[in-house]
């Protein structure tokens, strides 16, 4: 085993970093093509992206069954399922509505030899799919309150269920407008890679009436 990054302390296999390093190619050879990331961050793939993502799995170690809504560009769906490979067991399902984004994310499981499969759909038809959820995972996907409306058929009233959500500087304004509508239990965890960031960790999950 051997060290993913030294600010994050994530023990990995050569086998498995191998992986998230084919997957940087497999992820800039289609990024030519579609609109995955914001261009201006594309030049620090590795610690921007992966090592942002990675974090996640270090904070939900040794859960089984993972949800990732809106993957988008594989951050950090995409990460995840590789990092549960390192796992005896260990499974992701990723939700993307975009067909070509689907695709791509396909292809990145695929050729990566990942622990994931892709629900072509909108969030809110996932619902339906009976997707088995320990963890809900999203990046960059839309403000808390509406994160949590749409990621609440997995966590609300389901006390085992965590949510892990990367936030920006703005957190706590996001927080302040998601709990006229919602309780929660929380943990605020300070991002590792990026200085104003956090993630936030949302248990207990039950809409106030």
């Amino acid at each position: 085993m051997q060290r993913l990054d030294d600010s994050l302390d994530l023990h990995v296999s050569r086998e498995t970093r191998g992986k998230l390093e084919h997957f940087i190619d497999i992820f800039q050879k289609w990024s030519r093509r579609i609109n995955l990331i914001a261009p201006s961050t594309r030049e620090d793939l590795w610690s921007r992206h992966i090592l942002d993502s990675a974090q996640l799995f270090k904070m939900g170690k040794g859960a089984k069954n993972w949800l990732d809504l809106g993957s988008g560009g594989g951050f950090p769906g995409v990460v995840l399922a590789i990092l549960l490979c390192d796992q005896e067991q260990g499974f992701i399902n990723l939700v993307e509505s975009n067909h070509k984004k689907a695709a791509f994310l396909r292809t990145a499981l695929m050729e990566t030899g990942a622990r994931g499969s892709v629900n072509a759909c909108r969030i809110e038809d996932a619902a339906d799919r009976n997707l088995p959820a320990d963890i809900v995972s999203a990046r960059a996907l839309a403000a808390l309150d509406s994160l949590l409306q749409l990621s609440a058929p997995w966590l609300e009233n389901r006390p085992k269920a965590r949510a892990l959500f990367h936030k920006g500087r703005d957190y706590a304004a996001e927080l302040d407008k998601a709990r006229d509508h919602w309780q929660f239990d929380l943990v605020i965890h300070k991002s590792v890679i990026e200085l104003d960031s956090v993630v936030l960790e949302i248990g207990g999950l039950t809409r106030k009436i």
